[in-house]
């Protein structure tokens, strides 16, 4: 088995293209294939270094490695020399239309109850007609002849699927400056490469028809490459998912303090009746199973993420984050905290709860209890139960009891009404902080 992720480099990795990522990385190393990366930046204009960059760091960051490497730049003589091939054989054609005479045939083409398909008016051109065309500076673009055939495969999610070819415009596989599209390079480095498996979006549904097509054309046989088309994302209404929203980019969620895991989890779970389950993606070879991906698009919940990513935090034991925490916090911090985070750059405020000087609200109307509770503070060294033991004799010299109790001294201690559970959290504040504050709450 051999598999490819094969984005351009024009734009930030998103949820939609890091799903298909980690879905050809799984089934690679769980049946033991290639997993290949392949950055298709035909496009000069849109590519950016920068962009080809930050994928390799977000699938890296997401836990994923690949087998090999290379970008389509690198390898335009293999397209040229397969463009040959196909114009030898009588699959490419040249073409002259500009863009407006196009739009004009599709118009006519509707007016007449017509499909707005090409019409393939090219191929009427005489080699003469041809000839002075590029006499005179005209560049052609080339497209591809598709066969009068419906094209079927076993589709490795979806089932049973077929493309009307006669219903599609013949596509164009070179531009007018020579440059190669997606469609055509695609063709040739997967046989070239000897992909076996192709997994995408179910955008792609009807280009696998065209591209079978071109397979074959290049190739002199049937197809032999299995396509898996994985149905495309929604937000959380049903709605179509923006890649163009950077809300969803997995740069933004990594600047967020969404742990890799959480991603990879809930990507995997995605479209099944699985319930997500946080994990690196080699947590995740072993229940992994691609026809158990539904037929329906998936709904990507960023709410569902954040309590997965919550569930997951509260789990870490100190060893997995001890290189991402404020330095000089140790494990009892890490223990008192992680239970009360959602993403984990928050646990900066609290260790500044914890360590530092902080800004505590003034309670004039709880002088008493907090004079009360200053008065009671018992000497060091403190434990798990000082708590306890301090709130009893408060409650005993003021006859408060429950929240009118416990509220004013997390206020005058911590600066919040909500927080860890201050019988972990009150020793790593120590008797010296714990005074300051009650006296600045005091006012």
């Amino acid at each position: 088995m051999k598999v490819r992720f094969a984005p351009s480099p024009t734009g930030w990795l998103h949820v939609g293209n890091a799903r298909p990522a980690l879905a050809n990385w799984l089934e690679a190393r769980k049946r033991g294939g290639t997993f290949t990366l392949r950055l298709d930046d035909t496009d000069t204009e849109r590519s950016k270094p920068e962009y080809a960059q930050g994928i390799e760091e977000d699938l890296r960051w997401l836990g994923l490695d690949w087998d090999e490497f290379f970008r389509q730049s690198d390898r335009l003589e293999r397209y040229a020399a397969a463009a040959e091939k196909l114009k030898k054989a009588g699959f490419l054609y040249p073409c002259l239309e500009s863009e407006e005479e196009l739009n004009f045939k599709r118009e006519q083409r509707r007016k007449q109850g017509r499909a707005p398909i090409y019409d393939r008016g090219a191929l009427k051109m005489t080699a003469e007609q041809l000839e002075r065309a590029l006499a005179n500076g005209k560049q052609p673009y080339y497209r591809f002849k598709l066969n009068t055939r419906t094209v079927s495969w076993r589709d490795g999610v979806l089932g049973e699927r077929n493309v009307k070819l006669p219903s599609l415009s013949d596509p164009v596989l070179i531009r007018a400056d020579g440059s190669f599209l997606y469609t055509f390079t695609s063709v040739v480095d997967d046989l070239e490469t000897g992909i076996t498996h192709v997994i995408r979006g179910e955008d792609h549904v009807t280009n696998t028809g065209i591209q079978i097509d071109i397979i074959e054309a290049l190739s002199g046989r049937p197809n032999r490459i299995h396509f898996a088309h994985m149905p495309l994302l929604t937000d959380a209404e049903g709605g179509q998912l923006s890649k163009r929203l950077g809300s969803i980019s997995l740069r933004q969620f990594r600047r967020d303090g969404i742990e890799p895991e959480a991603i990879t989890g809930y990507l995997a779970a995605l479209g099944t009746s699985r319930d997500p389950v946080a994990g690196t993606p080699r947590d995740l070879i072993r229940d992994w199973d691609i026809t158990r991906v539904s037929h329906s698009p998936a709904r990507f919940d960023t709410k569902q993420l954040l309590a997965l990513n919550r569930k997951h935090l509260h789990g870490l034991d100190f060893a997995a984050v001890r290189e991402r925490l404020p330095e000089g916090a140790d494990e009892a911090f890490w223990l008192a905290v992680r239970g009360n985070l959602d993403l984990l750059p928050e646990v900066r405020d609290w260790f500044d709860v914890a360590r530092g000087d902080i800004t505590v609200p003034e309670q004039p109307e709880e002088r008493d209890l907090l004079r009360a509770a200053l008065d009671a503070l018992p000497p060091e060294p403190w434990d798990e139960a000082t708590w306890p033991g301090w709130t009893a004799a408060v409650s005993g010299a003021t006859g408060r009891k429950g929240k009118a109790l416990f509220l004013p001294l997390r206020r005058a201690l911590t600066g919040e009404e909500h927080g860890p559970d201050l019988k972990t959290f009150l020793p790593l504040i120590g008797r010296e902080r714990a005074a300051v504050r009650l006296r600045r709450s005091i006012g």
